[in-house]
């Protein structure tokens, strides 16, 4: 068996690098949590790969985001045609992309057949009723480390996940509300830019919802009550990866609560997920910190769809490189810091 590689070992590699030490501030820290996750003092990243779960939410029939409920169906539509942001961005990036239907309501006569991944045509609406069932739920995690697993057996060891759906910070905030018990004001944001007036009614019909279950929940039980199929598959994700040398960029808001239940139903989770950026919804900031990551970026992001994770992407190959490529103070004949 090989010796463990320490957080310590990295950090002095780091140190012995050309440059005073810490003067690369944050991307230091990026650096060796990748070396540590991936158990190398010159980390390499291979073959990174976008995923974007979709899924439609019963909970946007009250209401609940500025958009209808068919811009899900039809983003998924401009994925296939590679004109929205994420498709820009991978592109620009060298990133492979792959957008998954969890759960998308077809739109009216549409006659292709469902992909595997496929659950049902969204969630109920969980303000009356559970949002899934528990098979559903089961099905939704095991399908997303399927996704996971794929990826690893294709030579990645980096994954960036990204969720599209209407309806699905709603969803988001209701999950993390019954996690932390943090009240909904502090958990509900203007998702897709409601207004004051709408963001009341939001948080409204979220503390209706809640009352609905006022029994305490496992995290398993908590996306069966009020999550969404994408968020499932997000979170199984993670729970594959976990098992892996490998890391996970996480997007926005929504992404980042699927990190904190992965976390909760394995531990292990949290040390190979890279945050990057905190989106301006307003719990997110507070889960970041909840969560003790620091994110890389913040660009008041709310796009969701795996953005901010695609625009973090270069930094933390920098790190990489950065860690692997730099030559240190004896190699490069350069007099370290004066004894």
């Amino acid at each position: 068996m090989t010796d463990m590689i320490t957080t310590q070992a990295l950090q002095r590699r780091l140190d012995t690098r050309t440059k005073p030490q810490g003067s690369l501030g944050a991307l230091e820290a990026v650096a060796i949590q990748l070396g540590s996750v991936l158990q190398t003092e010159t980390p390499v990243l291979r073959s990174p790969a976008v995923f974007v779960f979709a899924g439609d939410h019963g909970i946007a029939a009250d209401g609940v985001s500025a958009f209808p409920q068919s811009v899900t169906a039809q983003m998924l539509e401009n994925y296939r045609n590679e004109g929205a942001a994420i498709n820009v961005l991978s592109n620009q990036h060298g990133l492979d992309l792959t957008v998954i239907d969890a759960g998308v309501i077809p739109p009216p006569g549409a006659r292709s057949a469902r992909p595997p991944s496929w659950i049902a045509p969204g969630t109920r609406n969980f303000r009356f009723e559970p949002a899934m069932s528990a098979e559903q739920c089961t099905r939704a995690i095991e399908t997303g480390r399927t996704f996971a697993a794929g990826a690893l057996a294709r030579g990645s060891n980096a994954l960036l996940l990204g969720e599209m759906g209407i309806g699905n910070t709603a969803c988001a905030a209701m999950l993390l509300h019954r996690r932390t018990d943090w009240p909904l004001v502090d958990c509900v944001g203007r998702g897709t830019g409601l207004d004051d007036a709408a963001l009341e009614r939001k948080r409204a019909l979220l503390a209706e919802s809640s009352a609905r279950c006022p029994r305490g929940l496992s995290p398993f039980e908590t996306l069966v009550e009020f999550g969404g199929f994408e968020l499932a598959m997000l979170t199984g994700v993670m729970l594959e990866v976990a098992r892996h040398r490998c890391i996970v960029v996480v997007d926005g808001f929504a992404v980042s609560v699927a990190a904190l239940l992965a976390t909760e139903m394995d531990a292990r989770v949290r040390a190979h997920c890279v945050f990057s950026h905190c989106s301006a919804e307003i719990g997110h900031r507070k889960l970041l910190e909840h969560l003790q990551a620091q994110p890389l970026l913040d660009l008041r992001l709310r796009l969701g769809e795996g953005s901010g994770a695609a625009l973090a992407w270069p930094l933390i190959e920098s790190a990489a490189r950065l860690m692997t490529q730099m030559a240190s103070f004896e190699s490069a004949g350069v007099a370290d810091r004066q004894s």
